[in-house]
């Protein structure tokens, strides 16, 4: 009997999607397949600490998080440097790591240096990568660079805030704008304005996310479009789907992405011209490059319109529960969920095996020689 792959399943972190990592955790692991793969599982708490398999199971199969976490708390030594990812000696042989954690520590590079570190292979985009993916100012400036097009905007921070005000932002950019900060998932911190009162209290709020924060355009009456993209150096793009939320919500926010989805219709696939499907598709693929984006990532657009496409934002660890739109195109595209872990996995694997035939040179240095130091006076 062939041997079993050993997945390691890591969840939670101390994001806004905390819950949502639990969630797509469970969706994962119920759909690989245990005759392929053994899976261990653990979960980062809310303060970031790494719980080891069995604690972090018994949250799994539903214990109270807080009581659990409290236990493990007791038990560790935080005097040791290593006591946040010390739950992971627990368990051997490890094959590959699957970051399942949205926002921070997940997609931010935080994990991915740490699987490097362990050089070991991991599904998703390596650090670097998904450092500039996740902060949407950066992004920007890359697909500017690529040519890819994406709403207009401006970069708000503490020290530069008193440049910016409403009325000249408003000048440039029009009255409605969106607020966000640049490193946050799911719209956690984001808000549409249309006042300076509404302006002012909205950065306000978004600056208590991240630093910096990007006050965009508005596209007026967009569709929102997504597409998921899979592979590694020659990726392939699903079928587009839509998302179509209340008409009485703003913009879909988190309560309809996570909370209560029971108003918003998910249209799979999209139905768009195809020139429009094929400009997104075309759009897609060329940032996936740019960023140079590994195995999986989802990609949002707006459409205006005139049936122009703007691209949103990348997201390289996308949600997998049962309301996530990633697996889902897959599915309409003709590759079912179980399949599409199997593919994610691979690609995991395939971009450790490239990334181990790179040749680093290390050269001696020897004796140290010293040339002459000669002092001026002034």
């Amino acid at each position: 009997m062939a041997k079993k792959t050993h997945v390691a399943l890591l969840f939670g972190g101390n994001s806004s999607e905390h819950d949502v990592s639990k969630r797509s955790a469970h969706n994962v692991f119920d759909a690989l397949d245990k005759e392929k793969y053994e899976i261990s599982i653990f979960m980062f708490s809310k303060d970031g600490i790494l719980l080891g398999n069995q604690p972090s199971q018994r949250i799994f199969d539903g214990e109270s998080e807080e009581v659990v976490v409290a236990e493990e708390m007791e038990k560790m030594d935080l005097s040791n440097p290593l006591a946040p990812i010390a739950a992971l000696s627990e368990v051997r042989d490890i094959d590959i790591f699957w970051p399942v954690i949205h926002g921070n520590l997940g997609e931010d590079g935080t994990v991915q240096g740490l699987f490097k570190l362990l050089n070991k292979p991991f599904i998703g985009a390596p650090q670097t990568a998904s450092g500039m993916a996740f902060d949407k100012e950066l992004t920007k400036r890359i697909l500017n660079q690529a040519g890819v097009r994406n709403t207009e905007y401006v970069l708000v921070t503490p020290e530069n805030r008193a440049n910016f005000p409403y009325e000249q932002v408003a000048k440039k950019l029009g009255e409605v704008l969106f607020i966000k900060p640049a490193k946050q998932g799911s719209s956690v911190g984001m808000a549409k304005v249309k006042t300076a009162s509404e302006y002012d209290q909205a950065l306000t709020e978004a600056l208590r996310y991240d630093f910096k924060v990007l006050v965009e355009k508005t596209i007026k009456n967009p569709r929102e479009i997504e597409i998921s993209i899979l592979g590694n150096e020659e990726p392939k793009a699903s079928k587009l789907g839509e998302v179509i939320v209340p008409s009485n919500d703003e913009f879909y926010d988190y309560n309809n992405k996570f909370v209560d989805a029971s108003g918003v219709v998910f249209d799979l696939p999209a139905v768009v011209e195809p020139q429009l499907a094929q400009e997104i598709t075309q759009m897609s693929l060329k940032a996936y490059e740019a960023l140079e984006l590994k195995g999986l990532t989802r990609i949002d657009f707006l459409v205006d319109e005139n049936n122009v496409p703007y691209l949103g934002e990348p997201n390289t660890l996308p949600g997998m529960t049962n309301i996530s739109l990633y697996p889902q195109m897959w599915e309409v595209s003709g590759i079912s969920y179980s399949q599409l872990l199997d593919e994610i996995i691979k690609y995991g694997f395939a971009e450790f095996d490239r990334n181990s035939k790179i040749s680093y040179a290390f050269q001696s240095l020897g004796e140290e020689h010293v040339g002459e130091k000669r002092y001026t006076q002034d």
